[in-house]
Order: C-alpha cells, then structure tokens, then sequence
C-alpha cells in the first residue's frame, strides 16, 4: 500500500524504515534536502523536498491514492493541517503526532474524525504509559503481558548470582522440565541473538524470557533475581514525560518529582495534587540524599539532557535505588543500558514509531510489542485454518531461523511449545522474530 510520511524526524525515519521493510509504497515529505538524503541513501522510498501543507507536494506525493498518511513533522501545528488537508484531498486514513495533551483527553468533543484526522498521537504520553509499564516488577528490566498474564515477556540481565551463567539453552532446558518458560532473545555486545540448543548464557547479556504464570517465579530464581515491587519512586524533570509519569504514577506510587525550574514547579504542584513537587537540581547528590533517595524504589529521569539522565541514574543505583529508567534521545544509547549500569533506557519517538507501525498493521497480528534495545519485535497471531503454521509440528516447520515462537494462548491458557507441539485454529501463538523477518513469518498465518 502507498504510505505518505511527513517529516522524516526520528519517528518519520524509524516508521519509513519497518514499513520499507515489507514492501510497501514509502513516500517521505520534508523541507530539509539533507534529512532526504540520508533517507534516500538508506531505505526503499521516494522523497519529495517541501512542505506537507502544500497541495502540489501533496498531490506529487500522489495523496489521492495513499492508504495511509502519517504526519510526524516536529511541528504541532502542521500536523494537524497535514492530516487534514490529505484527507480531504483522498487519503483513506491520516495519523497525526501532537505534543497538546488535550486534543487526546478531549478528542471525542472535539470530533477529530470529522475534521479529517483518524487518530492521533503523543509521544510524550506514549512514554508515559511505557514508562508505568516498567514499573511493575522491580527486578525484570523489561515486563509485557499476554492475555492478563497468562503468558509473560520478561528481560533480565545475567549476573555472576545466576544460576543460568554458562549453561546453554539444552541445559537450562533440564533443570527447567516442566518447559514453563522459554529464552527468545540474547541482547549482546549490542547484538541481538536468538537462542538454540548450544547457545550459551554469558555475564552482562541482557536475556529475554516468555514465560508461563507459574514460570515467572522459578526463572526469578534461576536469574539470582528477588520479586519486589515499588512503593516509593522519584522522578527527575518536571518536563511533558514527567509531568505525565507523574499524573498517571500518583495513583498507584507515592511520587515525588524534582524540577530545576522554580516557575515549572509551581505549574507542577497545581496540575499534580498527589505529587510531591521539589525545587532543585537532580544532579546534585545532597539534595537527593535530604530527600532519602535511599528510601526509593525507582528512579526515573526525564530531563531534556540525556547525559544528565544517564548520570542522575547512575548516581541513584549507586545510592540504593533499585530500578532505574532514563530517557534518552539518541537511539544508539538504547543498547548501552545493558551494559553501564541504567536499568532500562527508552527514547519516545522510538516508542512513538513503533505504536503507529503496529497501530496500521493489517491482517491476522493481533498486537505487537517491541523489546528495549532489541532488533527484534514481538507479535501474536491469531491462527486460521488451513494455514502453513497448522501443516505439521514445530519442529517440522522450517520456521525461519532469524525467529522463535515463545509461546502459545489456548482457550485462555498460556503454554510453552516444545518441538513435537502441533498448532490449531485460534490459538494465539506468541512470535519473537527480527525486523526484517517480519514477512517470512506472516507467511505462516496467512
């Protein structure tokens, strides 16, 4: 299908980039020669210099016959009257990226579909949500869940306390015969490896799981991880990140937020009644000990410095805090986290594409998740009759080797699949596959 993306930013390149990769229509609109270069050189698409609000740069763009229009400029404004001029001018769907979070409190009043915009989205709260998401278990560095639970996606770094440090995956597979969980991916020296038989753990790879409910526990064990949870958490930066976390933490979490800016944290203290709202620089370590960082669970870093972020995180893990988040705009610091010591470390326009990319996805692919630092996305299939996946047992399949299936939901329960597992219509079946094998293993449940 045709995809017109406007602003080829972070988010615009990331987006052009996954859907590139399965063939589609890519048309790239920005004002900046230099930005298209760099596309140009780097994926499949068209590129066209100007602005997305023009009609004759839309139309060039052949916007009539675009499926999907998605305007992710760095400009609010433009957005919204990129998204709604192409619909107008015949786009069957628009997608627009807005940092005002009162057009996505109030969309259904202000009728956002009749003016010509389909859906829209912040990245700010996006990071907001992810950012909740992290919180829920204080010794996992990365937490999604399937079907409430039934089936779980857990990463964890490899210490000289775990038990699988040296073992290789046919060994963990005896100490572990109930198969109740399952190692999908091995984040390595900024390498992504998906594990078989001989694959070895090795100290500071960042090890992802799916898991059975009643396998969480046990893999804790194995890892030399301890389930804990948080109560008390600090958040640096009263920017739109924090100020959102912030929001949405306070109902759960006794929050406190720390805002260099004094007139900051006066809008602060007024829009967040919950919150504990401090005047300081997060950077310097008497302040955080005067306000008993020792005693937080979780530290989360959402000022406009990256640099700042990383350091600020590292100084709290070194003070006692258990779980650290900071946010980081290059998209090359993302794989660092495993290895400098920051528990997890997220980058909003990346958390941003890939919401919109899964967002538009068609056919069978009920979700899409993607894994922090990790060339690789998790999807759930639905599973249709007489499709290539329900042919014969797994390990008959010659499923691609660049992806591995975790798991599977049926009639509500998760299970783990060994080889001989055969599958049948409507099960879920969970897939962790690198980006570029995305189309070979669609072919399975087409």
């Amino acid at each position: 299908m045709r995809v017109i993306i406007a602003g080829v930013g972070e988010v615009g390149f990331h987006l052009a980039k996954l859907l590139s990769q399965e063939g589609h229509d890519i048309v790239l609109i920005d004002p900046v020669a230099e930005k298209l270069k760099i596309a140009a050189n780097n994926l499949d698409a068209v590129t066209i210099k100007g602005t997305s609000t023009s009609y004759s740069v839309l139309e060039e763009a052949g916007v009539s016959e675009a499926e999907l229009l998605i305007a992710v400029t760095n400009s609010e404004e433009v957005n919204i009257a990129t998204a709604i001029i192409a619909k107008h001018l015949g786009s069957k769907r628009t997608v627009a990226r807005i940092s005002n979070t009162e057009f996505l409190y109030k969309k259904d009043k202000l009728n956002l579909k009749h003016l010509g915009i389909d859906e829209i989205i912040s990245p700010e709260s996006l990071a907001a949500r992810e950012i909740k998401r992290l919180l829920k278990e204080v010794a996992l560095t990365d937490s999604f869940e399937f079907e409430k639970g039934q089936l779980q996606l857990i990463g964890v770094n490899i210490d000289d306390k775990s038990h699988l440090l040296g073992k290789s995956m046919i060994e963990v597979a005896k100490i572990n015969p109930e198969q109740n969980f399952i190692t999908v991916a091995i984040l390595r020296d900024n390498e992504t490896i998906i594990p078989y038989g001989d694959t070895k753990f090795k100290e500071n790879d960042h090890a992802y799981f799916i898991s059975q409910q009643e396998g969480v526990d046990k893999l804790l064990f194995l890892t030399g991880k301890k389930k804990d949870s948080v109560k008390n958490l600090m958040i640096l930066g009263g920017s739109r990140v924090g100020m959102h976390a912030a929001k949405i933490l306070s109902n759960k979490y006794n929050v406190k937020i720390v805002e260099q800016d004094g007139q900051k944290c006066f809008e602060l203290a007024d829009a967040l009644p919950d919150v504990m709202v401090i005047n300081g620089d997060g950077r310097n370590v008497e302040l955080l000990e005067e306000e008993n960082i020792n005693e937080m669970d979780a530290f989360i870093a959402v000022t406009g410095d990256a640099e700042t972020n990383i350091i600020s995180c590292l100084m709290a893990k070194n003070m006692g805090v258990k779980k650290t988040i900071a946010m980081v705009e290059n998209m090359d610091y993302i794989h660092l986290s495993q290895s400098i010591g920051v528990d997890t470390m997220i980058n909003k326009k990346l958390i941003a594409a890939n919401f919109i990319f899964r967002h538009i996805r068609q056919g069978e692919v009920l979700s899409i998740t993607s894994v922090h630092g990790v060339d690789a996305e998790i999807l759930e299939f639905a599973v249709k009759e007489d499709t290539k996946i329900t042919e014969k047992a797994l390990q008959d399949l010659d499923f691609p080797r660049t992806a591995i299936i975790g798991g599977v939901i049926r009639d509500g329960k998760g299970l783990t699949t060994p080889g001989s597992f055969k599958f049948l219509p409507k099960d879920r079946v969970v897939v962790l596959t690198k980006t570029d094998s995305i189309g070979l293993v669609e072919d399975y449940f087409i």
